[in-house]
Parts: structure tokens; C-alpha cells; sequence
């Protein structure tokens, strides 16, 4: 797969990549319509289409994420539909079979959440776009959906599990791995440390694909 990645604009890495992985066996994606939010350069939402999607619709806040997902599904000649909001706003009203979701969820601490922190600032406790993403994506998911969301473990996954069973998914760890701190948590550990953030300690950190099912 070929991107371009403008400055400001979060580069694939390895939670990108796990999700990817966990995207592709996903026995419901040939013919979905596949939602794909937070897109960033549109990596995952350019694997949906390769991997058989029907329709694939992309969103981002950030204008040059939009620009950057629309010249990568172009690059790569995959029709895919890239819009500029806020998650779910560009798309209310509307119903996907799958949606993935790769979000800022690192803890900003004393961090002011501004543009230049946008694509990782998860804000105070790593939560603000999980928890919001946790409660609104049940609701634009058809029956037998399946939501694939990734963060780390310095976040709280069973946060993230409780909210989606108390929408009244199904769910469960589809995948982990464990890494490396990358350049924005080996900056912030022993800040994250402090507060209480015991997943940090050390040198790698876990990353966690959280998969929830629609009833």
C-alpha cells in the first residue's frame, strides 16, 4: 500500500498495523459497508477496500488527515468516501455493518489539548474519544456488526469493555501486543507514571484490539 503522509497527519504504526491484521480475518468484511474513524492517513480504511468491502467511508477532524486519506484512496485507486468531522457527525443517521476505530488515547496529563496534540492528546486520562466512540458507535452499527477499536493498555481496556456490554455489545480482546514505547510515551512516562498510570513502567507497552458485536 502506498500513503502519503503530510506533517501533522499520525503515521501507521504498530497499533495500526495489529488492527489491520485483526480487520482483515474478519469474516463479515467482503460486501460490508465499513466505517473507518479517526482515518489519519486512511491506512485501515484503504485496507477495508482491498479486503472486499463494499462501501468504505472515512472521517477525520483534522482537514489534513481529509486531504491525505483522499489523495492516498486516489494513489491506491480505491473509491473510498472521505469526510471532515467530528467521529460520528459527518455520518448521523446512518448504518454500517463494521466500523473500526484508531483514536488519540495517549494520557495528556498537564498537556494542553492543542492542534499540534491532536492526533494522540487522548486527554486527561486517555479516555475522551474512547468513551465517546464506546457510546456511539452501538447505536450506528446494523444487527450483527462488529466494532474493532485499538489502544493501549495505559487507557484501560476493561473501561473500554464495560462500556460497550453496558450498550449491550458482546464484548472481547480480539488481540495484544506488546512494543516498544513509541516517541510520544517514552516522552510522557514518567509524567503518566506519576499519576498512576502503572501500564508505562518499562520500556514497552501493550496494545489491546477490543472487538464488540451488535446482537
Amino acid at each position: 500500500m502506498r500513503l502519503v503522509r503530510p506533517p501533522g497527519v499520525y503515521a501507521p504504526q504498530g497499533d495500526t498495523f495489529l488492527l489491520t491484521e485483526v480487520l482483515r480475518k474478519a469474516p463479515l468484511l467482503k460486501g460490508a459497508c465499513v466505517l473507518d474513524v479517526c482515518t489519519g492517513t486512511g491506512a485501515l480504511a484503504l485496507a477495508a477496500a482491498r479486503a472486499g468491502a463494499r462501501r468504505v467511508t472515512a472521517v477525520d477532524v483534522s482537514a489534513r488527515a481529509v486531504l491525505a486519506a483522499r489523495a492516498n484512496a486516489r494513489l491506491n485507486r480505491l473509491p473510498i468516501r472521505v469526510l471532515r468531522g467530528d467521529l460520528f457527525g459527518p455520518v448521523a443517521g446512518q448504518w454500517f455493518d463494521m466500523i473500526v476505530a484508531n483514536p488519540p488515547y495517549v494520557p495528556s496529563g498537564s498537556a494542553p489539548p492543542g492542534r499540534a496534540g491532536r492526533w494522540w492528546n487522548g486527554g486527561p486520562d486517555g479516555r475522551a474519544l474512547l468513551d465517546r466512540i464506546c457510546e456511539r458507535a452501538p447505536r450506528q452499527l446494523r444487527r450483527g456488526g462488529t466494532l474493532l477499536i485499538v489502544q493501549s493498555a495505559v487507557s484501560g481496556v476493561q473501561a473500554t469493555l464495560d462500556a460497550l456490554r453496558a450498550q449491550g455489545m458482546a464484548a472481547s480482546v480480539a488481540a495484544r501486543r506488546t512494543q516498544p514505547h513509541g516517541p510520544v510515551l517514552r516522552a510522557r512516562a514518567a509524567e503518566l507514571e506519576a499519576a498512576g498510570h502503572a501500564p508505562v513502567f518499562g520500556r514497552f507497552e501493550e496494545l489491546v484490539v477490543v472487538r464488540a458485536d451488535r446482537g
